[in-house]
């Protein structure tokens, strides 16, 4: 079974004040460096340089107590490495220009590319953007958001058009009546903001009993890949039972009539049959939420599809017809997970947009851009593709390829194929401070500071702007990743200016957002050093933006939020003879997205497992750790059983967080949804077999 999340989730794992035994010489108020809530953190050094962290103004999860314990790891890169090799920046700087010209020369300027980060800070993403398209000349940047929430993103463009996670601040959940939760585990992902959900009534929705199901009220526990028919049986429900807000409808929506017709082909026990949710449970779960301030909340679980933005739009649908959105209390909202998903998919490193969501394809978009850049129009080249894409593309079109704060061999799908497509490269140059599993195939290694060395602002999942701060200086030749793209630009003769200055770059970044829907114009440093700001903030004497839709205006030409139908589709694989099992992926209590910081902690302990269930164990002739070999049509990996009730018995479940042998992304699906470009990472047809241990 999965470790349960306890008090012990939001406490340090030993009394670190007993280990304080020298005085405080420098202090910080900043935010953990890991998931999207951003916690309050207080970093205090001391004289022997040790750095400690503690709460401010919440709690923090294992994780963000032990986060400083990286910043001197052994592991830690302090030196540019070229092959494998110590060298000086300057050797290093020169060998990645005369690269990149060398390509540039054979290949043409899109034969460079970019892979970005959703841990990055905005400044970094901004510049990052903007050195991409005119440093480096190309179209080829994305960023492993792409992985997290560019499902939901899609469905919000298209429903309320605007996409911003949490349309409301976190602290409203503690005043809702109901709280559904799709396909989200907060209580190990990111366990203090289980204490916004203790005063409503929970229905979680996830094919595994997982520990914040345990603290539901109804758990529906549909097969992989069937969400979006749950949604839809659902609304036959409410439209059955008299459960919808007909003069919310006629007044903020359009489409309804559509999506009517939609839902009337799913009767319950039809549903039933699809998701093996049963028909009481269902009118059970619709009828929880009839009539109250409800809040339906998505994550990965649903969005992790080649179906994601479709399975978000009929839960959008849903809270559209119940008349939930801009009400208090009330409405649909996701999860986003990485620290700055958010501020990371606004400001230039996807593939189709400019900075402040503005899309890179629209004239007026390119020209104001262009502007705050110096530069013409025309500079700019025109969109790329998506992150699977891209890496598809590495050997062959991408000759040279740059990755700054992720680790797509491990968390890519299909990773094996993605480690041989980079091995195919001309040139991998990776910006990071451990050696992941990346950085190991990168022919150069630029060490960064990590976040407690430098300043800068994220954006966390309510769409909240807050400042970064730094406590110490970066050691050895660590360098910030914006001095290290102003230093290749300066050798590449590249137009446009790149600042080494964050206040600099924000202040730009406000400008070059004026207007738009991410609008962060009117935040300065100064400001945000008395208070965090939900964007839009269009002017600086304007307070920001905690909730939106409240007068039911949305941001669609006419106003009014879109239903769109949609109808339920099987995940690209089935079940079959041979693969009988669907395999579903995720994140545990003590590790973080590809692990290459996590899995360094010695107390955040952890190891590849295979959940699987009892019956389904003894039909395959598999105990209780047991080694394990998981099969895809792609690939497989190695982990030990752990048997459990709390998982389906066509359902096996393994953590993403772990490289090598170990590494479920080796299996999983890289069908693609049609418009987030979304890997279908949450459900593939699979065979177990018993193993030597690796």
């Amino acid at each position: 079974m999965t470790a349960r999340t306890g008090t012990s989730a939001t406490r340090p794992l030993s009394d670190r004040s007993e280990r304080r035994s020298l005085p405080v010489v420098r202090t910080a108020d900043t935010h953990c460096p890991y998931c999207a809530l951003q916690c309050g953190m207080r970093l205090e050094e001391d004289e022997a340089g040790q750095v400690t962290a503690s709460p401010r103004g919440g709690g923090m999860c294992q994780k963000g107590w032990t986060s400083p314990e990286l910043l001197d790891h052994p592991g830690r890169i302090t030196t540019p490495l070229l092959r494998g090799e110590p060298v000086s920046w300057e050797t290093a700087l020169d060998h990645v220009a005369e690269r990149i010209k060398a390509v540039w020369a054979e290949h043409g300027k899109d034969a460079v590319g970019v892979f970005g980060g959703g841990g990055l800070t905005n400044e970094k993403v901004y510049q990052l953007g903007k050195w991409t398209r005119l440093a480096l000349g190309s179209k080829h940047i994305d960023y492993n958001g792409r992985f997290c929430m560019s499902s939901a993103a899609g469905a919000l463009n298209r429903s309320f058009g605007i996409d911003r996670g949490l349309p409301f601040p976190s602290e409203d959940l503690k005043e809702a009546d109901v709280i559904v939760l799709v396909g989200a585990n907060p209580a190990e992902t990111m366990p203090p903001f289980m204490r916004f959900l203790t005063n409503a009534e929970l229905i979680v929705i996830d094919p595994r009993r997982t520990a914040t199901a345990e603290s539901a009220q109804l758990h529906l526990q549909p097969a992989p890949g069937t969400d979006l028919a749950l949604a839809n049986g659902l609304l036959h429900i409410a439209i059955e039972q008299g459960y919808l807000d007909h003069d919310y409808i006629d007044a903020h929506t359009t489409g309804f009539d559509e999506v009517r017709q939609t839902a009337a082909g799913y009767w319950p026990a039809f549903v039933e049959r699809i998701t093996g949710v049963s028909v009481p449970d269902l009118y059970a779960a619709a009828r929880l939420m009839a009539g109250k301030k409800t809040a339906i909340l998505t994550a990965r679980g649903s969005e992790q599809h080649a179906k994601g933005v479709d399975t978000v739009t009929a839960w959008i649908n849903l809270a559209l017809a119940l008349g939930l959105p801009g009400k208090p209390s009330s409405g649909y909202g996701c999860l986003t997970g990485q620290g700055n998903g958010q501020g990371g998919r606004e400001h230039g490193q996807k593939a189709d947009q400019l900075p402040g969501y503005r899309m890179i394809n629209d004239p007026a978009a390119r020209e104001h851009v262009a502007a705050v850049w110096g530069v013409e129009p025309d500079t700019i080249p025109g969109a790329g593709v998506s992150a699977v894409e891209l890496l598809r593309k590495c050997g062959d079109e991408v000759k040279m390829l740059f990755v700054l704060g992720s680790n797509p061999v491990v968390s890519a799908p299909r990773a094996t194929r993605v480690a041989d497509r980079l091995k195919d490269l001309d040139s991998l140059v990776s910006f990071d401070f451990v050696m992941s599993e990346t950085a190991q195939l990168a022919e150069v290694v630029l060490p960064v500071t990590q976040w407690a060395e430098e300043d800068g602002t994220m954006t966390n999942l309510e769409g909240r702007i807050i400042r970064r701060r730094s406590v110490r200086d970066a050691p050895g030749q660590a360098r910030s990743d914006l001095w290290i793209m102003k230093e290749l630009a300066d050798r590449l003769d590249a137009p446009g200016t790149y600042s080494t200055n964050p206040e600099e770059i924000f202040e730009e970044l406000g400008r070059a957002t004026a207007g738009a829907k991410a609008d962060y114009s009117g935040i300065t440093y100064e400001r945000l050093d008395e208070q965090s700001f939900q964007w839009p903030v269009p002017g600086p004497d304007h307070a920001g933006t905690p909730r939106m839709f409240t007068d039911f205006k949305f941001n669609t030409p006419d106003g009014r939020a879109k239903f769109i139908a949609v109808d339920h589709r099987h995940p690209a694989e089935r079940r079959d003879a041979t693969y009988p099992l669907y395999l579903t992926t995720g994140r545990v209590l003590t590790q973080y997205q590809s692990g290459a910081q996590t899995r360094l902690i010695d107390a955040l302990d952890g190891e590849q497992f295979l959940q699987i269930h009892p019956d389904t164990a003894v039909r395959h002739g598999i105990g209780e750790g047991d080694w394990v070999r998981i099969t895809s049509r792609r690939g497989s990996y190695t982990a030990a059983a752990r048997l459990t009730v709390d998982i389906r018995p066509d359902t096996v479940f393994s953590p993403f967080h772990f490289p090598g042998a170990a590494n479920a992304n080796a299996a999983v699906s890289d069908v693609l949804d049609p418009i987030s470009r979304m890997p279908e990472f949450k459900v593939c047809a699979v065979k177990i077999a018993p193993a030597a241990k690796p």
